[in-house]
This record gives structure tokens, C-alpha cells and sequence, in this order.
């Protein structure tokens, strides 16, 4: 990271310098040429040697490299920074000690939000701190440690209890990609909500980075709902830069093909992750040439049913070790492996489950939220909020605690990326 640090902060001035001469463009290749190379070589070094292994049948050693902490994170945003320079949306960074801040910012550094220079350019000089300020970090990180104790690591129990057992059945195979669904979501989302709290305490205002992306009517708005941070950094910086929708329809194609190859290689080093992206470019491709004009004159109940089922369907090929893991359990899922559709331990783990599935569900909705609206529009809504919410916070700090006290380690899932 300090040599990432030391690399974009002299690449932004070399950049500064240079973008109004004949070579313009050398400084800011270098920059994407290292800060790519890096992620390549500490991230993906052994998945290419052991595929070059497979295919030429050699046996090149492999680096067995640890992964830095946080590397697709900060590359992704030292780019953003010497491409915004590039282009002169950003100012150049003269202070290393600033830009350094801006790299390692600890609240966001470890999984996001993908946090662009140009967001935190004025508060790294000059940021205002207030109550108001502070009270809204610590309830906005109250609730993302919520989310991540009470009901990502509770669902995550039920997975490993499905990895464990030999009873598998169609029922718990749906189970279990239903729970890592909704894992994934209150883990990521979570981490995104202590990250903004965090950083709302310190003065900074991080952009959200998940709007409720399970109420979806597409795959297309779902990932205009999901993981925004990394969803515009790569139409900003690749997708709108290739063309992105104003060129022929086989060079479009070209463009989701190759943004979305590389969004699912961005997740890890694994065959499953890349067959991750390349399935939403497939249904993204499908939904821009008929698919979304068919799903406007369905009922918004049965698009957001299609939605569902296949993001869930997708979360199976993201939480798979490999891709005959995947596929395993997406053929369970359907009944393929000749497995019972139901037996007493399904039943048994979706009744012991059922509530936090429920709870789960309705989190992932903005019902809650919408209520709390409501209440806001009356003064004695208003008045019993200011009384509950205090209250409601301290209580869920206390069984948070509790959980954790009584509980294992559960690092996000995010870090692994």
C-alpha cells in the first residue's frame, strides 16, 4: 500500500504536469500499467500460472502470494484519482501526506465503498465536524454492525450447517442459497453502513453504496441498486470509455462482455466468479433487446419473482469454492442429484431459521424506513421517535456485544476480495 501510495501520488503530478503536452497520455498509462500490474501480481498471479499450468501441461511453481488487505479497493481508487487528474475533473494532490489520507482511510479501506478522490477532495483539507454529524455516525454504524452480527452471521450458520450436513435435500439447497442471499447482502451492505457512520464521525461524506437491491424489477436496476460504488467506477472509467451504448450493437455487446468479465475477476481469482460476471452481462444483453419491454407489461410481482430467482440462482455460482461446486448445488437446487425434495432436518433448520429468514427479508425491504417516514410526519411520531431510537440502538449495541462476546470470529466476506 505505501508503495501503491508513493506510485499514484507522484503518477498525479507527472500527470499534472504533463496533460497539456504531446505525451499526455504516457504518465497516465504508467499509472494504469503499475497500479494494475500490482493487483495482477499480488491477486492473480497463481490463477494464471496454475491455467497456463493446465493448458501447456507445465509445471511453473506457484508465488503463493498473501493478498494485501484492501488492494482492489485502494487500486481502484488511486485510479480514479490519476484518471480524474487526467481528465481534469480533479485537482492534483501536492500534499502525499493528504493523498495518503485519502488511500488508507481506514472506515472504507478494507471493503468499500470504492470511495472516489473527487467526493473527499475539499473535506481532506477542510471538513465540519458537529453533533449532528457524530450522533448520525454512531447510529448509521450501529446499525451496519446489526446487520452484520444479528443476521449475515446468523445466516451464515445456517450455511455452514448445510456445508455439514449429508442430508441434503431440494428444500435445503433452496434454503441455503436463499441465506447466503440474503448473507451477502447484510454482511456487504453492513460493512458499507459502518464505513459511512465511521467516516460521517471523522467529517467525510461517503457516497451509499446499496439502495435496497432485492426490491428490484430487473437484473438491470438491481445492479444500479447493488454495489454502486463499483458499478460506476467501471461504466465511468471503462464502460463509457470504450463507447458504452453509442456505438454498434456488436461493439455494445463487446462492452458488457468485457465490463462484465472483468467486474466478476474483480471479486477473486476463480473460474466461478468470472462465469458470475459473464451470466448478469448475459441477462443485462437479454434485457436491453427484449427481455425488460416484456418484464414492463408484467405484473411488478412476477418481475421482481424473475429478479429474485435469478439473482438468487447467481449467488450460488459467487459463494462456490469452484465451479463443480457450483454447479453441484445448483443441480440439487433442481433436482438433479435424485436427492429427497424434503425431510425432517429441512423442515427442521427452516423452522429453526424461519424467523431470521423472515427478518431478514423484511430488512432487505425499505419498509421499515418508509414506516419511520410516516411516523415523521406527525408530531407525535416525531416525538416518540427521538424517545425509541435512542433506546432501540443502546438495546441492539447490547446484544450485538453479547454475540460477539459469546460468539467466534466472522470476518466479512468482502475482505477475501
Amino acid at each position: 500500500m505505501i508503495v501503491s501510495i508513493i506510485s499514484g501520488y507522484l503518477h498525479g503530478l507527472w500527470i499534472f504536469r504533463a496533460r497539456s503536452g504531446k505525451y499526455a497520455k504516457i504518465p497516465l498509462i504508467s499509472s494504469i500499467i503499475v497500479h494494475i500490474g500490482l493487483l495482477v501480481y499480488f491477486k492473480y498471479i497463481d490463477f494464471l500460472i496454475k491455467n497456463i499450468n493446465e493448458i501447456f501441461n507445465t509445471g511453473v511453481p506457484l508465488v503463493n502470494l498473501a493478498l494485501p488487505i484492501g488492494i482492489s479497493f485502494y487500486t481502484f481508487q488511486i485510479l480514479s484519482y490519476t484518471v480524474d487528474v487526467y481528465w481534469g475533473k480533479a485537482k492534483v494532490q501536492k500534499n502525499i501526506f493528504s493523498f495518503a489520507t485519502y488511500v488508507a482511510l481506514f472506515p472504507q479501506l478494507i471493503a468499500g465503498p470504492i470511495v472516489r478522490y473527487t467526493t473527499v477532495e475539499e473535506e481532506l483539507e477542510q471538513r465540519t465536524h458537529s453533533i449532528e454529524n457524530f450522533s448520525y455516525g454512531i447510529n448509521r454504524f450501529i446499525i451496519g454492525l446489526s446487520k452484520k452480527v444479528l443476521l449475515a452471521n446468523t445466516l451464515g450458520e445456517l450455511g455452514k450447517i448445510f456445508s455439514n450436513t449429508n442430508e441434503k435435500t431440494v428444500l435445503f439447497y433452496w434454503i441455503a442459497a436463499v441465506a447466503f442471499t440474503l448473507q451477502v447482502y447484510f454482511d456487504f451492505s453492513g460493512y458499507s453502513d459502518m464505513a459511512i457512520g465511521l467516516g460521517r464521525i471523522f467529517g467525510f461524506h461517503f457516497l451509499e453504496n446499496f439502495n435496497y437491491p432485492y426490491i428490484s424489477k430487473s437484473i438491470t436496476e438491481f445492479w444500479k441498486r447493488w454495489h454502486m460504488s463499483l458499478g460506476t467506477w467501471f461504466r465511468d472509467y471503462l464502460y463509457i470509455p470504450m463507447g458504452g451504448n453509442r456505438v454498434s450493437r456488436v461493439k455494445w455487446v463487446r462492452n458488457i462482455v468485457v465490463v462484465w468479465f472483468l467486474t466478476g475477476f474483480w471479486h477473486g481469482a476463480q473460474w466461478n466468479f468470472i462465469v458470475w460476471g459473464l451470466y448478469f452481462a448475459l441477462f443485462l444483453i437479454l434485457e436491453k433487446h427484449f427481455l425488460k419491454r416484456l418484464l414492463n407489461s408484467l405484473p411488478p410481482a412476477a418481475s421482481h419473482m424473475y429478479t429474485l430467482f435469478f439473482i438468487t440462482v447467481s449467488f450460488v455460482l459467487f459463494n462456490a469454492n469452484s465451479m463443480s461446486e457450483a454447479l453441484e448445488n445448483l443441480q440439487g437446487m433442481f433436482g438433479m442429484l435424485y436427492v429427497p425434495l424434503c425431510g425432517p432436518e429441512s423442515l427442521y433448520y427452516l423452522k429453526s431459521y424461519g424467523l431470521v429468514l423472515i427478518m431478514a427479508g423484511i430488512g432487505a425491504t425499505p419498509l421499515t424506513v418508509k414506516i419511520k417516514q410516516k411516523l415523521e410526519t406527525y408530531k407525535s411520531g416525531r416525538g416518540a421517535l427521538n424517545i425509541m431510537v435512542p433506546v432501540v440502538h443502546v438495546l441492539l449495541m447490547l446484544l450485538i456485544t453479547g454475540y460477539l462476546v459469546d460468539g467466534s470470529f466472522n470476518p466479512f466476506l468482502y475482505f477475501r476480495f
